[in-house]
């Protein structure tokens, strides 16, 4: 039986915590994920055995299963995707972005995160179509990132299969 591939390629940009890059490997397979793009400072499993334990603890094996790829530059990534047709969107907690439950990707579809404190650099920021935020009722304004990524991508499936 041929596997699922939702047309989706999550982005990581400079994502310090490895339990929060095995936290995105975890839900990447879950719903399917394209690929796994970590850039910049953001740890991979080929960083040494250290590094690969600690994103083997959340990942639970899906750095083994899920497609991944590591540049140092995030720009290019998102430059090469957007010639590969991927519609480029943001997720981050800005005001003026639009709900996520209100969002209409348009497939492919490459969502970004960035670091855990200062969020997306501006000028990945800049080269987004869309602005993305999840919806925050509480007193707090932010997810941390990884339950963020597992939110995104699990909305993103129910409007794919949902087409």
């Amino acid at each position: 039986m041929k596997a699922f591939h939702l047309p989706v390629v999550a982005l990581l940009d400079n994502v310090r915590s490895m339990y929060n890059v095995g936290a995105f490997f975890r839900a990447a397979d879950g719903v399917g994920l394209e690929k796994l793009c970590l850039c910049g400072i953001t740890a991979h499993p080929h960083l040494g055995l250290r590094i690969k334990k600690a994103i083997a603890k959340t990942a639970l094996g899906a750095e083994e299963t899920v497609p991944w790829e590591h540049d140092w530059d995030a720009v290019r990534v998102v430059e090469g995707l957007r010639r590969g047709g991927f519609e480029i969107a943001a997720i981050e907690t800005r005001l003026d972005a639009i709900d996520l439950y209100e969002w209409p990707p348009k497939f492919p579809v490459c969502v970004m995160f960035g670091h855990e404190v200062d969020g997306l650099r501006p000028e990945l920021m800049a080269m987004a179509d869309a602005h993305v935020r999840i919806p925050m009722l509480g007193r707090k304004k932010s997810l941390n990132v990884a339950t963020a990524g597992g939110v995104v991508l699990y909305e993103i499936l129910r409007k794919y299969r949902a087409r």
